[in-house]
C-alpha cells in the first residue's frame, strides 16, 4: 500500500495510444475513420430492421439491440479521444473516469448478454422451429433485453461504486486511452482487495455465465445440424449461425485475451492492441459480418440507402 500521506488525485491524465506526433496524427484519422463507420454502419442496420417489416422477427430484434448498444460502446471512448487530440488535452477528472468506467462495461456487458440471447433464438428456431413462433414471442424478446439492461446496470453500478470508495494519491497517470478497471485499480493507494475479489468471482460470473450459455446453445444446434440428411439443408442451418459465430470469436477472443490472463502474460502494448480490438474494431466489423451473410438484410439496406440517395 502506498503513503496515504500523498495529495489527493482529483483528475487523471490518459496517456493515449502512442507518445509520437506522427503516430498520433494517423491515429486519429484512423480512429475517426472507424467511428463514422461504426455509427453509419450500426444505424443504417437500426434502420433497415425498423422500415422492412419483413426483418421484425425475433433475430433482428436482437439485432437491432445489438447495433444501438455498439454505437454507444464506441461512443464512450473514442469521441474522448479525438477531442482531447484535437484539444491538446489528455486530462480527464476523477468523476467523468468513473462515468466513462460504467457506462463502458455497461455496454461490455450488454454485449455478453445479447450475444447469449441471440444463440438461444438461433439455439429454438434450429433446434424446435414447430414452436418457435410460440416460444419466442414479443413479450418474451422484450423480457430478456429488458432484464439483460438490469443485470448489466446492477453489476457495473457494484463496481463503480467499490471503484470510488478508493483513495487516488501519488501517480495519477493511465497507460491507457481510457479509463480501465485495472490500470485504476494499480494506481489506488487503498486496499484493492475487495474489488478484485468482486472481479474474480462476480464479475467473472456476469461474464462467463453467458459465454457458457452460448457454448450449450451451439452444442445442441451442431448435433441438430448433423443429423439433417441433406447436406444443402445443413449447410443452411448453419450459415444461419455464421456470423453470430463470428462476432461471438472476436468478442470473447480479445476480452479474455486482456482480463483472463495471469498477470505476468500481461504487456500494455498487448492488453492496449487487444482492447482496441473490442472497443473499436468489433462494434465497427458487427454491421459487415451481419449484413453480408445475410440476405433479407442486405436487400433491406439497399433499400435505406437507394431512399436517401434519392432524397437526397
Amino acid at each position: 500500500m502506498r503513503g496515504s500521506n500523498q495529495t489527493s488525485v482529483s483528475e487523471f491524465f490518459l496517456l493515449g495510444l502512442s507518445r509520437q506526433p506522427q503516430q498520433q496524427q494517423l491515429l486519429f484519422l484512423i480512429f475517426l475513420i472507424m467511428y463514422l463507420a461504426t455509427v453509419l454502419g450500426n444505424l443504417l442496420i437500426i434502420l433497415a430492421i425498423g422500415t422492412d417489416s419483413r426483418l421484425h422477427s425475433p433475430m433482428y430484434f436482437f439485432l437491432s439491440n445489438l447495433s444501438f448498444v455498439d454505437v454507444c460502446f464506441s461512443s464512450t471512448t473514442i469521441p474522448k479521444v479525438l477531442a482531447d487530440h484535437v484539444l491538446g488535452s489528455q486530462a480527464i477528472s476523477f468523476s467523468g473516469c468513473l462515468t466513462q468506467m460504467y457506462f463502458l462495461f455497461l455496454f461490455v456487458d450488454m454485449d455478453n448478454f445479447l450475444l447469449a440471447v441471440m444463440a438461444y433464438d438461433r439455439y429454438v428456431a434450429i433446434c424446435h422451429p414447430l414452436h418457435y413462433t410460440t416460444k419466442m414471442t414479443q413479450q418474451l424478446c422484450v423480457l430478456l433485453v429488458a432484464g439483460s439492461w438490469v443485470v448489466a446496470s446492477l453489476n457495473v453500478l457494484l463496481h463503480t461504486l467499490l471503484m470510488a470508495r478508493l483513495s487516488f494519491c501519488g501517480d495519477n497517470t493511465i497507460p491507457h486511452f481510457f479509463c480501465d478497471v485495472t490500470p485504476l485499480l494499480k494506481l489506488s493507494c487503498s486496499d484493492t482487495h475487495l474489488n478484485e475479489l468482486m472481479i474474480l468471482t462476480e464479475g467473472a460470473v456476469i461474464m462467463i455465465a453467458p459465454f457458457v450459455c452460448i457454448l450449450i446453445s451451439y452444442i445442441h444446434i451442431t448435433c441438430a445440424v448433423l443429423r439433417v440428411s441433406s447436406a444443402r439443408g445443413r449447410w443452411k442451418a448453419f450459415s444461419t449461425c455464421g456470423s453470430h459465430l463470428a462476432v461471438v470469436c472476436l468478442f470473447y477472443g480479445t476480452i479474455i485475451a486482456v482480463y483472463f490472463n495471469p498477470s505476468s502474460a500481461h504487456s500494455p502494448e498487448r492488453d492496449t492492441a487487444a482492447t482496441v480490438l473490442y472497443t473499436v474494431v468489433t462494434p465497427m466489423l458487427n454491421p459487415f459480418i451481419y449484413s453480408l451473410r445475410n440476405r433479407d438484410l442486405k436487400g433491406a439496406l439497399r433499400k435505406v440507402v437507394h431512399r436517401k440517395i434519392l432524397f437526397f
